[in-house]
């Protein structure tokens, strides 16, 4: 075989995926330009390299996440019910007749109807077998994933995951808990007023169906005790009477502002060509609290802003951070700084920490976490890549802080977890280094030890 130069093989490799640009169905093209116009109402150029894709993408990434609708839980089931026995006589049960059978920690992602944005679900389901008969047990996950990949609510998708393994197995009963974990994304003014701001919120949800109707059956007992070896706090289950049902984040500002005619119509056609009724009450809102969202990623003048706010507040900030000795100079580091960002490819977000590094002399006046976090913040509350985010606050900083730089980010990032590969657990580390810490390596190691050895926060 023939070697290939750079530019022909990535030429042939996009030729050869081609993403399938060039022979998309019509429901994916559909989507496609309702993201333009989103895209466009954004105030982005469509046509820039980081975009272009996109549309494609997002289309992608949404029908593969709302699959579930073109599939029939039933269609898993049939064919995996084996026989298996069961005790009948003396005391006791076990097989296929009365033994309990739980599977433990599935994870599941679905799309929130709310406000379109994924959620993590780990997922506990058990049943009773009854008729000297048994399913394959990876059937359970595909039959909750059926009901996952939809636009849900945690209490709907326990409650239609139960009633469809009670329909399929024909069991004594069914059991189902899910803990789900959404994004609770803060609005960019807001960051600056609360610091801690929580970036999850949390509900545990259960459902049962036969011998689990009753939430204070024996079975339940046997159920619960065999979850708590998960760590799972059974005292937080989530009433399906409790005033909180809504519990999407979007909920407490979806009355506030207007958001564009255009942008939401062109939601409402992208749930439309999903397979959804925009009209039903769950989703009447989705669109306008989708769009108000997107918002906070709308392209400004970044460079006004920080000279603005940030620069003429340098005056009053003080530093707290940590300092190693090198000789006569200092490297000081502000560490754990918060960001949240959307990915411009395929418009998910992704968040977690950057730590910052920077040499200065004794004589210097170092600067203080809230300017570096303000930076953190401009960069971040845009359509973003994390390669470029860590470019940017690098430069930025080093305008502030002189040439010595050194940034560290980690992140999070929902469309490697809620989509495709979906590797749980995974997330991203960038750096990006200027002056001296470009050419000295015990600098950068120096700077680098002083990482906290923890996880980014995950839901």
């Amino acid at each position: 075989m023939g070697a290939l130069d750079d530019g022909h093989f990535i030429e042939e490799l996009e030729n050869g995926l081609n993403l399938r640009e060039d022979c998309v169905d019509p429901e994916t093209a559909t989507i496609e330009n309702a993201v333009k116009v989103i895209l466009q109402g954004l105030g982005e150029d469509i046509n820039r390299e980081g975009l272009r894709k996109t549309p494609f993408r997002v289309a992608k990434a949404l029908r593969e996440g709302t699959r579930g609708y073109q599939q029939n839980a039933n269609d898993f089931i049939e064919g995996a019910l084996f026989p298996e026995a069961g005790i009948e006589s003396g005391n006791g049960h076990a097989g296929g007749l009365g033994g309990l059978v739980v599977v433990r920690d599935l994870d599941l992602f679905s799309y929130c109807e709310s406000c379109l944005l994924p959620f993590q679900v780990k997922g506990h389901l058990g049943y009773v077998p009854s008729g000297k008969r048994v399913v394959g047990l990876s059937k359970l996950s595909r039959v909750a994933d059926v009901f996952a990949k939809r636009l849900q609510h945690p209490q709907h998708l326990a409650d239609e995951v139960c009633s469809a393994l009670q329909q399929g197995i024909k069991p004594a009963g069914v059991a189902i808990i899910l803990q789900c974990s959404h994004i609770h994304f803060p609005k960019f003014e807001s960051l600056f007023l609360n610091p801690t701001h929580q970036g999850w919120v949390k509900m545990v949800v259960a459902s049962g169906s036969g011998v689990f109707e009753n939430k204070y059956a024996n079975n339940w007992g046997d159920f619960l005790s065999l979850l708590k070896f998960r760590g799972i706090n059974v005292e937080r289950l989530h009433s399906r009477n409790s005033s909180d049902g809504c519990w999407c984040p979007s909920n407490a500002i979806s009355k506030t502002g207007v958001a564009s005619s255009g942008m939401v119509a062109a939601v409402a056609s992208i749930l439309k060509t999903l397979g959804e009724d925009p009209l039903r009450d769950e989703l009447l809102e989705t669109p306008s609290r989708f769009v108000k969202w997107m918002m906070n990623f709308k392209s400004c003048n970044l460079e006004m802003k920080l000279n603005g706010y940030v620069l003429g507040r340098m005056d009053a900030l003080k530093s707290n951070g940590n300092t190693a000795n090198l000789s006569d100079e200092d490297i000081r580091s502000e560490l754990d700084l918060s960001f949240w960002s959307q990915c411009e490819h395929h418009l998910l977000p992704f968040h977690g920490v950057v730590h910052v590094g920077y040499i200065c002399s004794g004589v210097a006046n170092p600067l203080g976490k809230s300017l570096l976090q303000s930076i953190v913040h401009f960069h971040g509350f845009k359509l973003q890549v994390q390669e470029r985010l860590t470019r940017q606050i690098a430069e930025t900083a080093s305008l502030l802080l002189g040439k010595d730089i050194i940034v560290v980010v980690e992140a999070n990032h929902t469309c490697m977890i809620s989509r495709g590969i979906e590797k749980i657990g995974s997330n991203t580390a960038t750096i990006a280094v200027l002056g001296r810490f470009s050419t000295d390596p015990i600098a950068r190691a120096k700077f680098l030890q002083t990482i906290p050895n923890s996880t980014i926060c995950e839901g």
